[in-house]
């Protein structure tokens, strides 16, 4: 027994006090989650990855699809039926087949070396910028959300609420030039900002699942562009087609970058300024920390007084907000007008784009970079190989595949397992060295 003991003894305990605190702390002890959810914990499995690892999947994903261009190309397929009697006619027309393929996907993604004059020799690199500009916008958002363990699939619905905005404003009011592309983007990221934030304040309030919610909202947000562009505020007057007013050119879109023969936008400016602005967000601001800890371990986060419901429902304004961004470089940017089609597929490939970059933002904005060059050398590709515009698809696809699943790509190349010690050489005891002479 301790002095301290000694000097104040304690009194002897009443059997209901005993009770009393088993009940508290088992009270405690629920209330308490015992673990991550699993959406939570499946988005930090997917950013657990390294970069070399992000490297390599794209590298398997280009070696895999390499495969298929050989095995769709018929000529491969000609020389095929005799392999063994002259194999290197085989050899050949597969190095001519993928060597070609991947060639004019570089014509149409960075610099075409056979055009004539300057300005179309860099067209594809300006091409790629204008693919690359809403994708790395929604990316940011879908890798903010990432960071906070919320797992935002709404990417597609928040760009059509931003896009929905945006063509409002642009169509509909008549303003100084600076003033009204100004009101447009910001129109157009309180749009995804307001969609996101539904799903955000669901989640903080009744615990509903972000994945389920945001699914929910795209498919809204799918039919509820389908149904305004048949409206009277939406509807061009007399005209049967879906399309909205064109925005006017003069006022309320992005500047030209590089004059009328370019599409290149102000926009990627855009991009540019959220890839910084999100950074310093999450690295230097006192709500990045807050963020970075509820993603992390929501109960150490409660624990050391974060509000995390409150941090969640900020992080996905955030996150649709930049997704609404990406709107607004589609509709005052690339897209003359409102059409059902404004988001394309950028809301789904924007998570390929996050999870290749590791949701950081310089990764992010690199793999916007990398899925634009694919979407803009797709086509020539496609024109003068003939090879199916798939082929990206497959890519990409196979890109997902091996970033969810990392181990896979270790297995792969042999990486050791990031964390794992290295096994300690066995020394054997004195006994046994005696044992062993």
């Amino acid at each position: 027994m301790s002095d301290s003991e000694i000097d104040n003894p304690r009194p002897p305990a009443h059997p209901g006090d005993v009770v009393a605190e088993s009940a508290e702390a088992e009270v405690v002890r629920r209330q308490e989650p015992a673990e991550p959810t699993r959406s939570a914990q499946l988005v930090r499995d997917l950013l657990s990855g390294s970069w070399l690892v992000s490297v390599l999947a794209v590298v398997v994903a280009l070696v895999i699809s390499g495969v298929l261009i050989a095995l769709a190309d018929p000529r491969v397929l000609e020389t095929a039926s005799y392999l063994f009697a002259r194999p290197s006619d085989f050899f050949l027309a597969v190095w001519d087949a993928v060597y070609g393929a991947y060639r004019a996907l570089f014509r149409g993604a960075i610099y075409d070396f056979e055009a004539d004059t300057l300005a179309r020799a860099v067209r594809p690199l300006t091409e790629t910028l204008v693919f690359a500009t809403p994708l790395i916008l929604a990316g940011l958002g879908i890798a903010v959300a990432f960071r906070a363990g919320l797992f935002n699939i709404g990417g597609q619905g928040q760009i059509i609420l931003g896009a929905i905005f945006g063509a409002y404003i642009g169509f509909t009011f008549d303003l100084p030039v600076v003033l009204h592309v100004t009101l447009a983007a910001v129109g157009a990221a309180l749009g995804g900002a307001i969609w996101a934030g539904i799903a955000g304040l669901l989640k903080a309030r009744t615990g509903a699942n972000e994945v389920i919610v945001t699914i929910m909202l795209n498919n809204v947000a799918i039919y509820l562009i389908g149904y305004l562009l048949t409206t009277a505020a939406f509807k061009v007057p007399g005209s049967p087609f879906p399309k909205s007013p064109e925005i006017p050119s003069d006022s309320a879109t992005y500047p030209l970058l590089l004059g009328p023969s370019f599409r290149l936008h102000a926009g990627f400016l855009v991009a540019i300024a959220a890839t910084v602005l999100v950074w310093w967000l999450l690295e230097r601001s006192t709500f990045g920390f807050e963020l970075r800890a509820a993603g992390a371990n929501p109960s150490a986060a409660r624990t050391a007084g974060i509000s995390v419901g409150r941090v969640t429902v900020l992080t996905m304004v955030v996150a649709g907000a930049l997704a609404g961004l990406a709107g607004s470089a589609q509709i005052l940017g690339t897209e003359p007008a409102l059409t059902a089609g404004v988001a394309a597929s950028y809301g789904f490939d924007a998570i390929t784009v996050a999870l290749l970059g590791r949701s950081r933002p310089l990764g992010t904005f690199l793999a916007g970079l990398l899925f634009g060059a694919l979407r803009a050398g797709g086509v020539l590709m496609q024109s003068a190989t003939a090879t199916p515009i798939d082929i990206i698809l497959v890519v990409q696809s196979i890109i997902v595949l091996l970033i969810a699943a990392p181990p896979l790509v270790r297995a792969i190349f042999r990486l050791p397992t990031p964390g794992a010690a290295a096994p300690r050489r066995r020394t054997a005891t004195p006994a046994v060295k005696e044992a062993a002479a």
